[in-house]
């Protein structure tokens, strides 16, 4: 019996107006379509939150749940910080998703 690869992610979505919402998916492309279909009394349709800026890999769940904790415990400007430093203009990497090249800094997704 072979073992599983288990796949995490921890992500920040941005408002146009840069509201931010972060999460965590073991399935980040399924998890950020579920945020743009707007369904009613979601956080993120409140709010207009759909576009991934920032976004991080991790194997095991703890790991990406700290992390989630984490990040959400930063100060608005560390958030910032965060997302510039591997996307200084907010372009949304949903669509890089689906290519094989990724901004530096952000995690690899795995086949």
């Amino acid at each position: 019996m072979h073992p599983r690869n288990y796949h995490f992610w921890v992500y920040i979505l941005s408002s146009n107006s840069r509201n931010l919402y972060i999460g965590m998916t073991n399935s980040l492309r399924q998890r950020i379509r579920i945020h743009s279909e707007n369904r009613p009394g979601a956080h993120t349709a409140k709010y207009n939150i759909h576009r991934l800026v920032y976004f991080e890999y991790f194997q095991y769940v703890n790991n990406a749940i700290a992390r989630e904790k984490q990040l959400k415990h930063f100060t608005r400007a560390q958030k910032i910080e965060l997302i510039e430093k591997g996307n200084p203009t907010w372009e949304d990497l949903y669509p890089q998703l689906f290519s094989s090249t990724l901004p530096t800094g952000e995690g690899e997704i795995p086949s």
